[in-house]
Parts: C-alpha cells; sequence; structure tokens
C-alpha cells in the first residue's frame, strides 16, 4: 500500500489544534507519541459498554472483557513473531518490564562475582535496576563505551564478555542518538559466552517490524504509548523456557495457583504468574487496537515513510548556525541537538512560542549526556505523522532563535 501522511494525520485529533497560535508541530513522540481515534475510541467504548473485572468472573461482561485482553496478548505475541502468546507478559510499561526480570530472573541468576554487561548509551531504565540488583548481590556491572559519532564501541563487547557474564542488556535504539546498534550481531557475540540478553526495543517498535526469534534474544520489552497506545501498558517478552522457571516478582491476586495459610501459596503458570492485581484492562484494549493501526498502515511502510522526512531534516538542519548534532547520520526518529551556546530549556521553550514541541533535558540518560560534556540537549523526534513542512518550522525556528539571541 502507498502511505498518505495526510491521511494518517487526519486519525490524529490532537495535530489539529493551535498551540502559542500556531499549528502544533509535535515533534517529541519518542517520549511519548499521540494515539489516533481508534485508539482513543476502543478504550473509550470499552469503559462505556463492556467493562468488568477480568478472570474467574461467569457473567458476560466479565467473560467478554478476559477474552478482549487475552485476543490482545495474541496480537502482541503475532507483532513480535513470538513463539506463543503464553511468552507475553502485560506490564505497566519499559521500565517496570526490566524491572521484573532484574527482580526475578536477576535474583535467582545473578551471584556474587558474576557481571551484567550494558552501554552507555543506555536510558535510566536500563542501568538503575541492574546497578541495584549488582548492589545486591555483589555482582559487577561492565559498560559498552560510546564512539563520538554515537555509535557504540561493539568491539569492546569480546573482552568484556567472560565466563561470569550473566546478561548482556541494550537497547536497540538509542533514545537520544537514534543510533540503531547491531543488536543481532551483539546477541550472538553474547550468546557463546553463555550470557542471557535483554532487549530494551522502547525506541524500535514504532519504526519498523521486530522479530524475537530471528533475533535469538532472550528478552524484549516495549512501552505501548510509543507506539501509539495508552500509557501504563506495556510488554515484556521473554522465552517460555525462561519465564516457566523464573519465580514471581510480586505478589496478590491472579498470580496464584492456591494459598493456604498453613501450607503456603502456589504459583500460576506463565504469563498469570507475574500479572499481580488487577489489571489495565482498557489501557491493553487501546493497546491492541494500537497494534491493529500499525498493522494496517504496515511498519515496512511507516519504515520507509519515517527514513525520507529523517533524510530531509538532517539536510534541513545544515542550514540552521551554530547547530550541534549528536549521533550517526544513520538513525532513527530522533535528532538531538544543541544550539551554539544556548541551554537546551530556553532553546525549547522559545521553540514552544511558535508551536513547535520539543524534549529538552538529559533524556534520562545522564551517562550520555556525560560522556558529551553537556548538561542537557534538545531532541525533535520524528513519527509517522510529522511532515517535512513541520521540519522546515522547526529549521526555521532555529534560525530565528540564534538570530534573536545572537
Amino acid at each position: 500500500m502507498s502511505f498518505c501522511v495526510e491521511q494518517v494525520r487526519a486519525d490524529f485529533p490532537v495535530l489539529s489544534r493551535e498551540v502559542n497560535g500556531q499549528p502544533l508541530a509535535y515533534l517529541d513522540s519518542a517520549a511519548s507519541a499521540q494515539r489516533p481515534n481508534a485508539v482513543i475510541d476502543a478504550e473509550a467504548e470499552f469503559y462505556r459498554h463492556g467493562y468488568a473485572a477480568v478472570h474467574r468472573g461467569i457473567h458476560t461482561l466479565s467473560a467478554e472483557a478476559t477474552a478482549r485482553m487475552e485476543n490482545v496478548r495474541v496480537a502482541a505475541a503475532r507483532f513480535l513473531n513470538a513463539g506463543s502468546a503464553d511468552e507475553i507478559v502485560f506490564v505497566r510499561g519499559t521500565t517496570e518490564g526490566i524491572n521484573l526480570v532484574a527482580n526475578s530472573w536477576g535474583n535467582a541468576h545473578v551471584k556474587a562475582g558474576d557481571n551484567i554487561i550494558i552501554s552507555e548509551m543506555e536510558h535510566h531504565a536500563n542501568i538503575v535496576p541492574w546497578q541495584m540488583l549488582c548492589e545486591r548481590v555483589g555482582a559487577e556491572l561492565r559498560v559498552i563505551g560510546l564512539n563520538q559519532d554515537g555509535t557504540l564501541q561493539t568491539e569492546q563487547l569480546n573482552a568484556l564478555l567472560d565466563e561470569r557474564t550473566r546478561l548482556l542488556a541494550v537497547t536497540q535504539v538509542s533514545n537520544v542518538l537514534g543510533t540503531e546498534n547491531p543488536v543481532q550481531e551483539m546477541i550472538a557475540t553474547a550468546r557463546l559466552a553463555g550470557a542471557k540478553v535483554l532487549i530494551d526495543g522502547a525506541q524500535a517498535v514504532m519504526h519498523h517490524p521486530v522479530d524475537v526469534q530471528a533475533l535469538d534474544c532472550d528478552f524484549y520489552v516495549f512501552s505501548s504509548h510509543k507506539l501509539y497506545g495508552p500509557t501504563g501498558i506495556g510488554v515484556l517478552w521473554a522465552r517460555a523456557e525462561i519465564l516457566d522457571e523464573m519465580p514471581p516478582w510480586e505478589g496478590g491476586g491472579s498470580m496464584i495457583a492456591t494459598v493456604s495459610l498453613t501450607e503456603g501459596t502456589t504459583y500460576a503458570p506463565a504469563p498469570g504468574r507475574f500479572e499481580a492485581g488487577t489489571p489495565n484492562t482498557g489501557g491493553i484494549i487501546g493497546f491492541g487496537a494500537a497494534l491493529e493501526y500499525v498493522g494496517g498502515l504496515g511498519l515496512n511502510n511507516i519504515d520507509e515513510y519515517e527514513a525520507s522526512v529523517m533524510r530531509y531534516a538532517l539536510n534541513a538542519l545544515q542550514a540552521v548556525p551554530d547547530l550541534t548534532l549528536y549521533g550517526p547520520q544513520e538513525r532513527r526518529g530522533v535528532i538531538a541537538f544543541n544550539l551554539g551556546k544556548h541551554h537546551a530549556y530556553d532553546v525549547g521553550s522559545f521553540l514552544d512560542n511558535y508551536g513547535i514541541a520539543v524534549r529538552t533535558g538529559h533524556h534520562c540518560a545522564m551517562p550520555l549526556m556525560a560522556f558529551y560534556g553537556v548538561p542537557a540537549m534538545c531532541r525533535a523526534s520524528l513519527a509517522m505523522y510529522n511532515t517535512e513542512a513541520e521540519v522546515d518550522r522547526l529549521v526555521a525556528g532555529l534560525i530565528r532563535i540564534h538570530r534573536l539571541l545572537g
């Protein structure tokens, strides 16, 4: 199918609003993408006409809600090409998914003297849980360094791996630099050392298809709200044989088989063992609608269109004086930059006056900021609904700021 950006934009009601008297140019989708009508309507329809608590209910609304939730699990498995829907665990988002792995699999398998490998470009969600685990058990956290161009020094991986490496945890696409890491090759290298691999796919799944079986990783995590779905819902995928032997992390309803005050508790099989309490059913329904919406457009079509806009943007930004771009020429989704000596917050604030929404700050990647020796960066992120005209507005805004501030 052909990709028509104007038709896509018409599906997103917020894109028609004005900000500060200007048409909104929303360039912050890497933080949280906007929602199409299909997602908004699916969630609203569930609350209006179908809401009920899932699991164990014998009445019609409960049975329908349970079936709808489990249908989304099947859709998520198909989206990742998982081996089974039972490999899909619903979590609040990427952060909770990583913490689940750290506190369940990590507590059971990482011991004093072991090591975990991450990279210098990771989001805090893929740093702090491993730091906490290493502190708890006396393990070592090892770090793959960055090159100045924003790529990883992947040649370091062989030297960092040894017989005590239990896990490699790395992002597929950097949330700051847009770097797409060679995760397939890194996974294969880690496998030779006997290490497990977790891939943070939060910035990857919206841009191109992901096949976890082809990647051959052990864990894969992502969030719905980066994929045009609701907040508060995400996916942890893990191999069935790994999930089956992982202990539960949180206790409560739904994750049990039996509970006895005298004989203790037995737990439900995966994935239920990891989904304690009442789930965010409305969010799951909305997430399912997002998967269907993106699937209807075709991720390969989205990828081709976004790549075209990215090429245009990187070329157009060359006209901005004193602009520093961070990251490689080939990138996905995001453009991090600073304008001369001006703080990122000031630049972002001026752009907002022109109706242009970008993210500023350390982007939950303080080690990466330290590598580049800056306190903050501006970040413009491009999604499937952004246009070359919006890029032109960003460029014109930056040139205007440069003239005003010098």
